[in-house]
């Protein structure tokens, strides 16, 4: 009997610690508010995700390893505090994926993200020199038709490069993760000051 109270204690104590990393010291841990005091220029999405875009990044799947690479191609245009991003994604593998996103931007930073393959709203906010977005999206008939509980975190780099890191999660369990760059397609990067 008491060695299984142990076993029952010990695993209670993993899934406390699991929890505890998740919580406070893990990439859901982070808040807008970490970043509201942030060096260097601040994230601005009108400005930052504006005109045409060039996208490359990673898809990580759930063992860790990249299962996709992939190239993108936005074009964003705003008028006022409303946006639409159109994107073109190519994978490794050939296929193409596009998405429409339509943004609002509130006067307290605050984001309003709608795509038709995202259920209901996706909502973020803009601080300091970051971006965070909450979203769930539907993956394609042909992958499963799965709805992931979505958190991206934008990043701006010192020379104007958006740094993109994407977690998604199903029954709170991650099963990819996305790391992507974005820069202005008709631009030379800025130097680091």
């Amino acid at each position: 009997m008491d060695g299984l109270i142990f076993t029952l204690l010990g695993i209670a104590l993993v899934l406390f610690v699991g929890w505890s990393k998740s919580r406070y010291a893990d990439f859901l841990a982070q808040s807008p508010e970490d970043y509201a005091l942030s060096n260097g220029p601040q994230f601005d999405v009108r400005t930052h995700l504006n005109g045409p875009i060039i996208c490359e990044g990673v898809i990580f799947g759930p063992t860790g390893r990249v299962s996709s690479r992939f190239v993108g191609e936005f074009d964003c245009k705003w008028e006022g505090n409303t946006g639409v991003m159109d994107e073109v994604f190519t994978y490794d593998d050939g296929s193409k994926q596009t998405r429409a996103w339509r943004l609002t931007i509130g006067n307290d930073g605050k984001i309003l993200a709608r795509a038709d393959d995202v259920v209901g709203d996706g909502s973020g906010q803009q601080s300091g020199n970051s971006v965070q977005l909450k979203y769930k999206f539907r993956l394609p008939e042909a992958s499963g038709g799965h709805v992931l509980d979505t958190v991206d975190w934008m990043y701006l780099a010192p020379n104007g490069t958006i740094v993109n890191r994407s977690q998604f999660r199903k029954f709170g369990i991650k099963v990819a993760e996305l790391v992507a760059t974005m820069r202005p397609a008709n631009e030379e990067l800025k130097e680091v000051a």
